[in-house]
């Protein structure tokens, strides 16, 4: 993974495999620079990401609650088709922070 900072946001370029075991330090390195940064916008950019489990899913919403903790958004960018579907039937689209090479993912409810 590789962060990356601009004016008031953070983006973590997301890369491989997510699951159990890779989730946790990602999470910790995100959680760090928000909490010390507190940026106003904060984009995951899944473009790198070849498979995510549920693990995933726990990553995007923390992020999600953290950052409203501090009054700042959530953009999850560049997602492939594959973890779109995932993401759409785990409800995530339902919150309006999902973008699939540049497109807003609709929810499906």
């Amino acid at each position: 993974m590789r962060i990356s900072e601009s004016g008031d946001c953070i983006t973590a370029y997301l890369k491989g495999d997510i699951d159990h075991h890779s989730a946790r330090g990602i999470r910790e390195d995100i959680d760090a620079l928000v909490q010390m940064k507190q940026p106003a916008l904060l984009k995951l950019d899944f473009s790198g990401v070849s498979f995510m489990d549920s693990s995933g899913i726990g990553l995007i919403m923390g992020r999600y609650r953290l950052m409203s903790l501090y009054g700042g958004t959530v953009k999850v960018v560049n997602v492939p088709e594959g973890l779109a579907k995932m993401m759409n039937l785990s409800g995530l689209s339902a919150l309006d922070i999902i973008e699939r090479r540049g497109e807003k993912i609709e929810s499906t409810k």
